[in-house]
């Protein structure tokens, strides 16, 4: 499923919450905050920026994510810093 993934993907989801799980008995909404193309416009490769709450620091690593129009997908995450709004996670697709 993520080889399908293009940045257009993501685009048309910004502000929305996607829902991840760090474990299986939690769950946590972050925003998509950006979705940027990396690329020559082709739509591969991009980055999209996530924004979490700031009492919960999620690490680097793989996580269950779920998105309403998307549907559910597994991500590899990589905490980025804080904004003035919470902390930041970042995914590149290669």
């Amino acid at each position: 499923m993520l080889e399908n993934f293009r940045v257009g993907t993501f685009s048309g989801h910004l502000g929305n919450s996607f829902r991840v799980y760090p474990d299986d008995s939690s769950m946590l909404d972050l925003e998509l905050v950006s979705a940027t193309e990396l690329g020559d416009g082709s739509g591969r490769p991009f980055s999209i920026v996530f924004r979490g709450p700031n009492d919960a620091v999620l690490p680097q690593r793989i996580y269950r994510m779920e998105h309403a129009e998307i549907g559910a997908f597994e991500i590899f995450l990589v905490p980025i810093g804080p904004d003035d709004e919470g902390l930041l996670y970042e995914a590149i697709f290669n």
